[in-house]
């Protein structure tokens, strides 16, 4: 199971040979270091710890620099482990020379955050209707009675914070390989905004 660090820079289209068009997301992944090996011998599960994205030394601890430069690795913001990796060494780089034109993926990342959201955004409730007098145009109606049960259920669809959480993409399909730009064409959309950063993985 190949995986990577990478960040999204946006979408594009490319035609196909058969004249087809594949909408497909850019992903500048890697090259990405690793800085760590967790094995269940030692540390109860297996995982790499894999680096990603250039930062200046001044705006990491001591102790984050000490434990990068242990892998021989420059200054980098981020830090992640995948679970159930294997096949790597501390030290080692991981580029997207280990994907493979067609292989399925899934992607992880953190979806756009869009604040305190109504039930109709959130959820995709109907309106209610707009007549003379309604008071209750996108209101979300009734959440319970008075004599059964006297009170809101567990689990009813309200207004709340929208976005802003964990999302995991599966089936998206390599399209594309950039080896020299550390480029990454995904078919389809990838969770999170631009420049956001996402976990990519091979969808066994």
């Amino acid at each position: 199971m190949a995986a990577i660090l990478a960040k999204k820079l946006g979408m594009t289209q490319l035609f196909q040979e058969d004249g087809s068009v594949a909408r497909v997301t850019v992903l500048e992944a890697g090259p990405c270091p690793v800085t760590a090996v967790k094995t269940s011998d030692k540390d109860g599960y297996d995982a790499l710890q894999l680096a990603f994205g250039a930062i200046k030394e001044k705006n990491l601890s001591k102790a984050e620099l000490g434990h990068l430069a242990k892998a021989d690795a420059g200054a980098l913001r981020h830090l992640v482990e995948f679970r159930g990796e294997g096949g790597a060494n501390l030290g080692d780089t991981l580029t997207v020379d280990q994907f493979a034109v067609g292989d399925q993926l899934k992607i992880a990342g953190v979806s756009k955050g869009k604040g305190f959201q109504g039930t109709v955004k959130r959820h995709g409730f109907s309106r209610g209707p707009v007549s003379h007098g309604s008071h209750n145009v996108r209101a979300p109606g009734s959440i319970g009675a008075s004599a059964w049960p006297a009170r809101v259920m567990k689990g009813i669809r309200g207004p709340g914070q929208m976005g802003n959480k964990r999302i995991t993409q599966r089936g998206l399909k390599v399209v594309r390989i950039d080896a020299d730009k550390n480029l990454l064409l995904v078919q389809g959309s990838v969770p999170g905004p631009k420049n956001g950063l996402v976990e990519v993985r091979t969808d066994a």
